[in-house]
């Protein structure tokens, strides 16, 4: 569910989240690897590494990357607004809009 929140405020959290400290977490918590690492940290600016991030985390097979991302976040006081929004969200609203929007197959 965090994942589906994330993917709902992305442009909110590119444009509001300083990189380096999630960056950091994310690596000591073993969602990033020091590859990934290494990448992120030669991205020109702050919001294309966040964009960057993002899409490593969308792409990843580890289920509590998205947790961690979030506890990554709740750490950063001033981006407590962020973790309300992020509670806020609907979630019965993000499912229908998600199954609403996907291909059915159907003619």
């Amino acid at each position: 569910m965090l994942k589906l929140k994330f993917r709902n405020l992305h442009t909110t959290v590119v444009n509001s989240v300083n990189p380096a400290s999630i960056i950091d977490f994310l690596f000591q918590e073993s969602v990033i690897g020091q590859e990934d690492m290494d990448d992120l940290l030669h991205k020109d600016n702050k919001r294309e590494q966040t964009r960057h991030l993002l899409n490593l985390l969308h792409k990843s097979k580890n289920p509590q990357a998205f947790v961690k991302l979030y506890a990554a976040i709740k750490e950063e006081s001033h981006l407590q607004w962020l973790i309300d929004s992020i509670g806020s969200l609907d979630l019965i609203g993000l499912l229908q809009q998600r199954y609403i929007s996907e291909p059915t197959g159907e003619p």
